[in-house]
């Protein structure tokens, strides 16, 4: 019986081993996660580098 993992879109039971959509369970979740990329969805947080004060001396 091959290792099943939880697919990273909806978290139905997976396999990697002869899986053309891996690390997806199917090409609906291999699609919908692409269009998050896509459209942002995934973005890392950040900050703004701090400003140098122009100070006046």
């Amino acid at each position: 019986m091959p290792k099943t993992f939880a697919c990273p879109r909806c978290g139905k039971p997976s396999t990697w081993e002869g899986n053309p959509y891996r690390p997806f369970c199917s090409e609906r979740c291999k699609l919908i996660d692409l269009g998050a990329w896509a459209s942002d969805e995934y973005q890392l947080p950040t900050e703004d580098a701090p400003q140098a004060e122009n100070s006046e001396e």
